[in-house]
């Protein structure tokens, strides 16, 4: 045998080995998916706080459809819309569904979060994202703009704009289980 395929093969070789020892047979790191925003792939992970401090991680969600949206106290649609989600989460909160709603802080206060919040009468649970972190994972473009994940934590679905009507959350979030 030559020098060259020599080489050759223990490079295979080294190469087989490598890869035998590094895959992740059992999917830990994504459930064997990628995280994305998109349709098809695992919903990237954050932790934000609610206006009271409390800590909500999108993982810990699991088990449930998550209706996750992203919306501003100043965006008209986002106002428009939120009346409806908040129907919606008393309705299908006791179906395993969270409508999880998530401040773009960046582009608005506590303050006037505070006082949309009281003014709307919303109870569904909403996080901060005082920092940004969640809208560029999200790579969020507009507001609203809401994601439909399944309970295995896979987006089904995205909507982009608003306000979103009654019928079309209601067929998103059947779509979604």
């Amino acid at each position: 045998m030559s020098r060259f395929r020599l080489f050759a093969t223990l490079i295979l070789a080294l190469g087989l080995i490598w890869i035998a020892l590094s895959a992740d047979a059992e999917h830990r790191s994504t459930s064997g998916q990628i995280p994305a925003p998109r349709p098809g792939f695992l919903a990237p992970d954050f932790a934000l706080r609610t206006p009271q401090g409390e800590e909500i991680r999108l993982r810990d969600l699991r088990g449930r459809v998550v209706v996750l949206n992203f919306w501003a106290s100043w965006c008209p649609p986002c106002r428009a819309e939120m009346p409806t989600l908040q129907r919606i989460a008393g309705e299908y909160g006791p179906q395993g569904v969270t409508i999880l709603g998530v401040n773009s802080t960046v582009q608005d206060t506590p303050g006037d979060v505070a006082a949309f919040l009281e003014r709307y009468s919303i109870t569904f649970p909403i996080v901060l994202d005082l920092e940004g972190e969640a809208t560029r994972r999200y790579e969020i473009r507009s507001l609203p703009t809401t994601f439909f994940i399944g309970a295995d934590g896979v987006i089904r679905s995205v909507t982009v704009g608003g306000p979103i009507s009654e019928v079309s959350l209601r067929a998103q979030i059947e779509a979604s289980r």
